[in-house]
């Protein structure tokens, strides 16, 4: 694993422009950052491949504990979400994708340190932009990126109408883009697409319907459940006939305190750090997060605290693992999950350890290796 640097293209943001990529710069400092790159061999992405499907494994595992014991609210869950998730998991509400952040620096095994479960973006970059970069640059590399293929095979295995909504919040380029995205997959797998903003999902007393007074049968919501459910919207979700994409299972894998119960379930596990919902008990630094936490918003860590909007929240501690630093850089490694298997790899790097929503994405290569 090397960080490479490079010379950025000089026509990177027109060529942005034209996939639809609105968020390439933020606030005119550059999200997209094209002048380094992350060097894999094959060995180390197999190694990653590796990880993401095993941590996925107990993921479900967990979940399955969880319904089965009934402990839901000791993930941070309300009774009303608790109900949900759990009538989801017996269901077999299957899951779109997720996202999971990971420690490693090619040297020991890749650590969790948190499931993006619910509503994770930094998507189109990972799938769509660094792929286009790759084909520019240098083609005979190869790319830990099977995501846009991955995403199309999804949407006819999930069990879905012909007509599935898409809604996010009306204010983010960033979520829309994402939707957009997500979208775009669903139309190439045959699927009616339509848009929505959240606040144009209307009720008539029975279902949800959209603004042209068309039943919402199945919709895929960029927003996350936590704050859906903390609406008076919310309220009608249980009596709705709609399917629900992510599934409302995945409250309990996207609550930071199923860190926690990872932890207690395979201790020791070499993809895990120790994790406990009481501080003191890691065996070493520690480091605080609210449970519904984003963004590195309200992260207590040996460095200092991070701002945010989530200070009032219950919070799991884990031991301290602090990124790998390169040249002042230190990157988190996006392990992207498709219908419960690997799909690549996305890397965001900040000039802190904490990563935030203004850590710049940055594209990854690997060498295939030679035939024998």
């Amino acid at each position: 694993m090397q960080r490479l640097a490079q010379s950025p293209r000089p026509d990177r943001l027109e060529r942005a422009r034209r996939m639809g990529f609105a968020f390439a710069e933020i606030e005119g400092e550059p999200y997209w950052d094209e002048t380094v790159c992350y060097a894999f061999t094959a060995a180390e992405i197999d190694t990653l491949e590796a990880a993401t499907a095993e941590l996925e494994r107990l993921t479900r595992l967990a979940c399955a504990h969880v319904v089965r014991e009934d402990t839901g609210r000791a993930l941070g869950l309300s009774d009303a979400a608790w109900t949900l998730a759990k009538r989801s998991w017996l269901r077999g509400e299957p899951s779109l994708y997720g996202r999971m952040d990971l420690r490693w620096d090619d040297t020991g095994p890749p650590k969790l340190l948190e499931y993006n479960a619910d509503t994770p973006t930094a998507l189109f970059e990972a799938s769509v932009v660094q792929w286009e970069w790759l084909q520019c640059t240098d083609p005979a590399l190869d790319q830990f990126n099977s995501l846009h293929e991955a995403l199309i095979a999804a949407w006819p295995r999930l069990g879905l109408p012909a007509r599935v909504h898409f809604a996010c919040a009306k204010d983010s380029i960033e979520d829309r883009g994402t939707l957009d995205y997500l979208r775009d997959t669903a139309i190439q797998a045959g699927l009616a697409a339509p848009a929505l903003t959240m606040d144009e999902i209307g009720w008539d007393g029975r279902r949800f319907r959209d603004t042209e007074e068309q039943p919402i049968e199945a919709i895929f919501k960029l927003y996350p459940w936590d704050w859906l459910l903390a609406e008076d919207f919310g309220t009608h979700i249980p009596r709705a006939p709609t399917r629900w994409i992510e599934p409302a299972w995945r409250l309990m894998p996207a609550s930071k305190a199923f860190l926690a119960l990872l932890w207690a379930l395979f201790p020791d596990h070499p993809n895990l750090l120790p994790a406990h919902l009481e501080p003191g008990r890691c065996g070493g630094p520690e480091i605080a997060k609210p449970f519904w936490g984003r963004e590195g918003a309200n992260i207590d860590a040996p460095g200092g605290a991070t701002p945010g909007a989530y200070a009032d929240q219950p919070r799991v501690w884990q031991r301290y693992a602090e990124l790998p630093c390169f040249a002042g850089r230190y990157p988190v490694l996006g392990s992207w999950v498709v219908a419960g298997a690997p799909a690549g790899l996305g890397i965001r790097e900040d000039a802190t350890p904490i990563t935030r929503d203004s850590s710049r994405f940055v594209p990854h290569w690997f060498r295939p290796e030679s035939p024998a």
